[in-house]
Order: C-alpha cells, then structure tokens, then sequence
C-alpha cells in the first residue's frame, strides 16, 4: 500500500515488525482485539502539538491574540481536558457542549457560546456560568439576551456575528459567509448596522467586538483578507457613525487539513501571516486601535489525531465493474461521504506496506445505497478479517454519528506513549432503549 498515505494519519503513526499499524506507540490491532471492532482511535500527541502550533504561529506575529478550540467538530471531558491544559479557550455551540466545559473546570471567561438559533435555556445557562462571550447572531437574539441580562441585573459581554457576503469555494453545505444564509448580520442589507446601533443603546448588553465565519474547510488564504478587508471597513464605519470602538475580532475558523495525499493546503503559518498582516496593515489604515484577535481552528485541531479502525466482512466481487468491501461501520459513525461527497484514503492495518493489486469500494453495512466511505481506492489484496484504517476522522464524524439501524455507537480510545484509555464506552442494546417509554395511555 502507499507509503505517503502514512503522513495522513497522527504524527505518531508508524509500522512494526509484524506490519501492523501504530498509533501512539500501540499496535492497532492488538487495539482491536483489546476494544472491539469497529473503534476510534485518537493521539493525545497529535492533538497537543495542533494546539501549540496555532498559539505559536499566532501569538509570535501578533501577541494580543488567541485560539478557541471549536468544540462542534469533536468534545469530550477528555478532549476538553486537554485543549485546556493547552492554554486554549474554547467555542461551544450548545448547552451539551457548555455542560462539558464545566464539567472540566474550564474557565468560564474562556469560552464563547455560538450558534444562529440558542434557546432561552441556552442563554441563561451561559450567563449564569458567567460564560466570557456571547456571539449574537441576529435582531431576535440581542433582544432576548438584554432582557435575560437584565434580569440578572448584569451586562451580557457579546460579539457580533456578521456576514460579509464572501464566498470561500467550499461545498455548499459548508459556506456560511454569502449573503444567502442562515448564519449572521448581513452588511449588505443594512441589518448590521442596525444590530450595532441597538447594542450600543442597550443598558443589559457590552458590545466588545465582530465576528465573522466565511465556511470550512478554506483552503486559501485570500477569503481571510477579503473577509477582513469587509469588516474593518464596516467597523471604520461604525466608529465614524456610532462611536464603536471595536476591542476585538474574530475571522473565525475552517482552515483546512489533508483528507488524500494529493490535496495541497497552506501550513498554519501562511494563515497566520495572512490574517495579521492584512489585520494590522487595515486597522492602521482606517484609523482603527490594534483590536484582540481571536481564532477558532476546530477540524484543524482535531482531526488528523482521529482514526477509525474497521474489520472487513462480505466481500462482493462484480466482474468488470467494481469489487465492494464492506467493514462492520460506515454512516453510522461517519456520514460526512455521504453528506459532503467527502473523500478519504486508507490503510490495511494488519499489513501495511503489502503492494497494491487492485481497486475496491469500501461500504459500510448500513441499509443505505449511499453508505460508502471511499470509492475505488487501490488496496492490497483484502480477504475477510482485514483491518481497515481510516486517517483524520477525528472531527465531525463522531459529532454527527447516528444510531441509523439502531447500530451502537463504536467506543473512542486515547493513545499516549505506549498506553491507551478509554474515553468513551462503546454502546451496549440496552443504551438504546435507555430512553424509551411504554407510550401506553
């Protein structure tokens, strides 16, 4: 098999002598026969070096800055534990994903609540926490978190989500920054604006900075300076008109990571350079004061430290056409080929460097045509029992997971020097009828 597909996996990957994949020092299939099949695997290693790297390249260019980990593209105590001991803050777009910050001891004044449509709930849980900043969406939200503040008697500490109307190239279901979407002021129609004016006027609500969020994965560095380019005018606008002094800002995330050896994107360092050159050449230019700068990698962070471990079943050989191997997972745990046409490579755990013969199409078992995770990728020969290793499936495969055909969720282990933990049980039948009612009258 491809030996580059190897720079794909976590920065701990290797082989052994018996041609068995490593991850973190542990042999993946001696895993397997540990935890079961199928499993996920992720190292502790590779996640804490994506979240020095991002503080580093950032905070050398320009030091009022920070990184917050997007926690929808995967969180667990686990997980939270560690981008905290990094030094990380931390973006929730949930209650479930608030509760899992406190639940770690996360400093409150480090974590920022998004989200186009957050429930009354929702609010006051974060406001209760004392949570460090609310990025409000629209119109609605700002009126029901200043009369939720207020209530409190205490001023709600926000951010304003704007949409630039920019369009970054990436799949349609991940671009959120035109104008025709449900994320954001847009500063087209003037509602921007009109969202700036009502802030500053409202006893309950600290207007602190903008924010905006163009889509994922960006790979290019150019939406970053179109997207500042917008805003900072904007801003430079609202000063003049309304007085705003804007203290911080947020270009947001997506920045992209390497799903196929063949893909090319920028490293870390040309994102920062172009973000902090074009921040601070504008603001300077516009009159603007040097404002907090704040970045949220999420995917970026997580995702290569992510493997997902299968074991081959049926094999279905159609002459002239295709070979189908199916593996004991598939869109119950990873939905994203499904949903984002999304592409992926793989490895034969069990042996590694074994030459190429041919193609196959790897399905997973769900009773869906649609439940195929890579479509003909060239494999060595592969016979019922193999192991299938699939690399950077640590973000938003987990998250979006279903239990579609009522199939258990598959267990989540952390590999560190040689060791491994679990962080999640895997799913027992029982889980998931926990939930159930009689439904009798």
């Amino acid at each position: 098999m491809s030996a580059n597909r190897l720079d794909l996996f976590p920065i701990t990957a290797d082989t052994n002598r018996r041609d068995h994949l490593v991850l973190g020092g542990c042999d993946c299939v001696a895993l397997l026969h540990k935890y079961g099949s199928p499993l996920y695997v992720f190292d502790e290693a590779t996640i804490r070096s994506q979240c020095r790297e991002y503080l580093q390249e950032f905070k050398t260019r320009y030091r009022n800055s920070t990184a917050a980990y997007a926690s929808k593209a995967f969180i667990n105590r686990a997980v939270a534990q560690i981008i905290k001991e990094e030094g990380m803050w931390l973006d929730t777009v949930s209650g479930g994903e608030i509760s899992v910050a406190q639940a770690v001891g996360f400093d409150p004044g480090k974590v920022f609540f998004h989200g186009n449509n957050k429930s009354e709930m929702e609010l006051n849980m974060a406001l209760d926490w004392g949570l460090g900043r609310i990025v409000v969406d629209n119109l609605h939200e700002l009126d029901l978190l200043n009369r939720l503040a207020g209530g409190r008697r205490m001023k709600a500490q926000i951010l304003l989500r704007l949409n630039p109307g920019i369009d970054p190239h990436t799949h349609k279901h991940t671009t959120t920054g035109i104008l025709d979407s449900k994320f954001g002021l847009p500063i087209g129609t003037g509602q921007a604006e009109e969202a700036v004016s009502k802030a500053l006027l409202l006893k309950n609500i600290v207007l602190q900075g903008l924010h905006f969020h163009l889509g994922s994965p960006i790979s290019e560095t150019a939406p970053y300076k179109q997207g500042l380019e917008v805003v900072l005018k904007f801003a430079a606008e609202m000063k003049a008109k309304h007085s705003f002094d804007m203290k911080e800002i947020s270009p947001g995330g997506g920045f992209p990571v390497k799903y196929i050896s063949s893909a090319e994107i920028p490293p870390v360092s040309s994102y920062a350079d172009s973000i902090v050159s074009n921040l601070v050449s504008l603001a300077g230019k516009l009159g603007l004061s040097k404002p907090r700068l704040i970045i949220e990698p999420g995917r970026s962070i997580i995702a290569r430290s992510g493997v997902a471990l299968y074991t081959v079943g049926s094999i279905k050989d159609i002459p002239s056409v295709r070979t189908y191997v199916c593996v004991d997972g598939g869109m119950g745990d990873n939905i994203r080929p499904a949903l984002y046409e999304a592409k992926y490579e793989a490895l034969l755990a069990n042996k590694v460097k074994a030459r190429n013969t041919g193609k196959i199409t790897i399905a997973g078992r769900y009773c869906e045509s649609g439940d195929i995770l890579i479509r003909d990728i060239a494999v060595p020969e592969v016979a019922a029992g193999d192991l299938v290793a699939i690399p950077v499936c640590g973000a938003y495969c987990i998250p979006m997971a279903s239990n579609y055909n009522m199939v258990p969720h598959p267990p989540i282990i952390m590999v560190s020097d040689g060791r491994s933990r679990i962080i999640r049980r895997r799913q027992k039948y029982s889980d998931l009828m926990k939930y159930d009612a009689s439904g009798k009258f």
